[in-house]
Formats: structure tokens, sequence, C-alpha cells
């Protein structure tokens, strides 16, 4: 159906003047012989079958159906059952009275034992596929969640029960083990190097989906390094191979039958797919696969500290040559690995045991997949210079949570004055009382923020404390006025401010001087 606007056009052609048709005609004419003229532009033509490789992996894909029971308390009276609940809620007592006395009909209180009790059971449905003929199976571990039964089902339609090994929340993976049978082998497939895949290689995807059976669909790799913000260790393949609910747990192959990706995920408005599936690359997923076959758990390295992104303001504030890169540290664990080996707030990290930290996002990841007990080296800007800190990490199971860096104290002032669009003063007693400032947190305290600054832009508030400016401590807004001016005679054209909420949570906040 045309839009009204050209229907409407189509509808007058007495518009145009005779003349005028005429060489629109004759344009319209040349074109089409110019367009006869002139080879069509070449298109990418994908692999002219896949049946071959499909038939040589599809028996490693299966299906998994995951099963939960729990029992739920029935208050009789024709079998209604009372509403589940979330634990502590102020209406669980009024439900539960109210359900029993419904469904007593002699008027008498049911004791706890004598009150019937029913068995609710739910079902998922998912995709995994085998990777040691002895029976190890790979999915999701959304797909199996608290189940306490699961079957893999092959795609002959054998059933096989199996039992948990391991599973990992942070990266969405579980690890099952099933028991072959003699007169039905398990076929196995192989992991391949995901970080060669580019976007534009060609993927296969088998799987479940919808709970149909073993369906094949291929597209190409779209994209790599994607964040989807479902975890800290996010690095997803995005593919437009056809990737459906059900398909969760599935393989995602390359043209050689090699796993380089889990389906994981889909971005649609629809609840079908779009085009937009996530899958775990095999680099991410293999190191936990492996711990949790041998661990039943995955040991993850642990650094220590609170990180933030760099960008090009905050770059610039620091001294960072070749621009916006690295972690940038907004505190530092006093237990932590990082304290012992003399990592401090306001050091940005860029490289890792030898692995580039390009971004903030890149850290988590290959901390996680260093082994625990390693001592790595550790190269961080501090102050525009290049230090090299060796560091022997903990676990991070055992980490607690990360403290503030301790920072030099000094009286505060009560004068309020002016600077980068903020009104500020000396911490008083009274100013904690208004704004619920903690007792360790110290510094110079946000009193106004002129709303057309730049600092209303990056979100200061009134009530936050200014802990540090261009990496020295202030307690005073002298200290705050002294140290812009010097960073101005030395070129600076933006300011870093480690700022601490009311609370003592910190982050950096770069603000331009001119």
């Amino acid at each position: 159906m045309l839009p009204v606007a050209s229907a409407t056009a189509a509808r007058r052609p007495s518009a145009l003047s005779r003349h005028a048709r005429a060489a629109l005609a004759a344009l319209m004419i040349g074109a089409s012989v110019a367009g006869s003229a002139v080879p069509m532009p070449a298109f990418a033509k994908g692999p002219e079958s896949l049946a071959d490789l499909a038939e040589r992996i599809t028996d490693a894909v299966v299906n998994i159906s995951a099963s939960t029971t729990v029992e739920t308390r029935s208050g009789g009276g024709g079998g209604r059952t009372m509403p589940q609940l979330p634990p502590g809620t102020p209406f669980e007592d009024l439900f539960e009275e109210f359900f029993n006395r419904r469904g007593n009909r002699g008027g008498e209180q049911r004791g706890e034992n004598d009150t019937p009790r029913q068995q609710r059971k739910s079902n998922s449905l998912g995709s995994g596929f085998i990777i040691d003929a002895g029976g190890i199976v790979v999915t999701n571990n959304h797909v199996i969640g608290d189940a306490n039964d699961i079957q893999v089902i092959l795609s002959d339609g054998t059933k096989l029960k199996a039992e948990i090994i391991g599973k990992d929340s942070k990266i969405d993976l579980a690890v099952l083990r099933v028991k072959p049978t003699a007169d039905r082998p398990l076929k196995a497939v192989p992991f391949g190097d995901s970080e060669k895949m580019r976007p534009g290689d060609w993927v296969v995807a088998i799987g479940n989906p919808f709970g149909l059976g073993g369906s094949v669909s291929a597209g190409i790799v779209s994209a790599r390094g994607r964040n989807i913000e479902s975890g800290p260790y996010d690095n997803y393949i995005q593919t437009d191979a056809a990737i459906n609910k059900g398909n969760s747990g599935g393989p995602l192959f390359n043209m050689d039958g090699e796993v380089i990706g889990i389906n994981t995920a889909i971005l649609s408005p629809t609840g079908g797919s779009v085009g937009i599936g996530f899958a775990v690359p095999s680099g991410t997923a293999k190191p936990v696969i492996d711990q949790l076959r041998e661990y039943g758990e995955v040991r993850r390295g642990w650094l220590g500290v609170r990180i933030q992104n760099v960008d090009e303001s905050t770059a610039e504030a620091l001294g960072l040559k070749g621009g916006a890169k690295g972690a940038l540290i907004a505190g530092v664990d006093e237990k932590g690995p990082a304290k012992t080996a003399g990592l401090e707030v306001g050091d940005v990290i860029t490289k890792f045991n030898g692995s580039a930290v390009k971004a903030s996002s890149d850290l988590p990841r290959i901390v996680a997949a260093t082994p625990v007990g390693k001592t790595v080296d550790v190269v961080v800007v501090r102050k525009g210079e290049e230090v090299t800190k060796p560091v022997t990490l903990g676990r991070l199971e055992d980490g607690e949570k990360p403290q503030l860096a301790n920072v030099k104290q000094a009286e505060p002032e009560s004068a309020v004055r002016q600077a980068l669009g903020l009104n500020l003063s000396g911490i008083t007693d009274e100013l904690r009382k208004r704004y619920s400032i903690k007792d360790t947190v110290k510094g110079v305290v946000v009193t106004r923020v002129d709303p057309s600054s730049t600092a209303a832009d990056k979100r200061i508030q009134a009530g936050e404390v200014i802990v540090e400016v261009g990496q020295e401590a202030v307690t005073s807004p002298a200290d705050v006025t002294k140290r812009v001016d010097a960073l101005k005679k030395e070129g600076r054209k933006s300011v870093l401010l480690l700022v601490a909420s009311a609370s003592g949570d910190v982050r950096f906040v770069a603000l331009g001087l001119e």
C-alpha cells in the first residue's frame, strides 16, 4: 500500500507539462538503458548447502527438559491453593488464616500437619550439546535453574536422566553428566577458537526452538564483544542466525563443525527472532566449563578494586597518552591483593598479565579468567607515568566489600567559595546532619550546583563531597581553588575530581576548565 502522499501524487499526471513529461520519460528510458549496460553489483553468497555439515554435527546436539516440583499448601474448599507470596510479606499470615478458614468447613483450626499439601510442577525446555562421548553435556544455567529432574533428549528421542556437575550464573553455563547406553553411543563436538571469528563469517545454530525439536538455522557473525548488561563478564558474539526461545544452551558452529559460541539470549520486542541473537564465546566458556568439570564450581581471580570507565575528559585530566583507555581505579579494598601490591585510587590500569585493558569492562573478564594465587604484572598510569606492579591474585568468593582508600585529613573551613559551577564548604556538623554524610567521609562538601554548569551535566549534586582534585586530597574550599588554579597554569583543559556520595561511595568526574 502506497503512503497517502505518494498515492495522491500518482493520480495527478496533469500536474506536469507535456514537455516535462517527455523529458522525464526520456530520463527514465535512459536510466533503464544505462542500467542494463552496467553490470549488477556482486552480493555475498553463502555456502551452496549446509546439509553435509548439519548431518555431521546434529547428533551431538540435545534437547534439555528440566522439571521443578515444589510443594504448595492447599486451603481445601474445592481444591483452592493459597497464593505463593514472597517470604516475609506483611499479608502472608492474613492470607494463610483466610484460606485455612475457608477450607475448614467444620470451623475448627487446622494444625500445620493436617494442612493438605499439593505438588506444583514447572517445566522448561532448552538445548545443549555433548562435549565428551563419556556423557558430558553443556547448556545454559537458566535452562536448568533449580530443577530437581533433568532429562537429556538425544536426536533419536532417547531420554537420559542427567545430574548436575556444576553451574555458573555469572556466565550462565551449566555442565551435566548422563550415562550413555551400550546400544546408543554418544557423539561429541569440539570447541573452536572464537577469537578467530570475524563479523561476516558464516555460522550455524542448532537447537530446540519453541520445543519443536532439532532445528538448523544459519547466518553470520554480526558483531563481537557485545555488552548487553546481563552480568559482569559480558562479551557476546552477536549473530543473525535465527535463535528463538528454546535455543538457549545450544551450540553456535563455525563452518568446520566446531562450537565457537553457546546461544544464550535474544533481543526481541516480539519474543521471536528478529535477527539479533547473542552467544557466549567459546573462549569465555571453555575455562569456566573446565573448572566446573574439575571442581564443581568456578574459582575466579580477585584483584580487589572498584573501577570505572575513562572518557576523553578524564584521559586529558590524567595526562593519559593515546586518549581514553584503561580502567580507572575508584576504590581499593583494604584487605585485597591490589592494596597489598600498592595500587592506588586514581591509577589507570592499562595492561593486566600481558593483556591490554582497552575499557573498564575488559578488566573483570581478564582478572576472573586468571588462576587464583598467580602473580601477574599490572601496568598502571599514575600521574602521567607508567608503573608496573606485581600482584598476587586472591579468590573472588573470598573477597569482602570494597573499602574506600584512606585520604589525608585536615581541619575544615566554613567559608563558601565558588569554583567549577559549585558552591563549596568545609564539612561542619550541621552539614553532616543536613546531608546525612557519614563520619568516615572527608573532604569538601558541595552545597549548590549551578544548573547550567558542566558539573550539573555530570550529575554532581548538593550533599556530595569532593575528596580529591587533580589526584590531590582537599579538605577546604581554598584547597580546591588552589589546585584548580595550579592545573590551569599547567595548561590543563580539564580537572579530575574524586567525588564521594554521602554514604561514602566514590567516583571520578572530569570537568572542563575553559
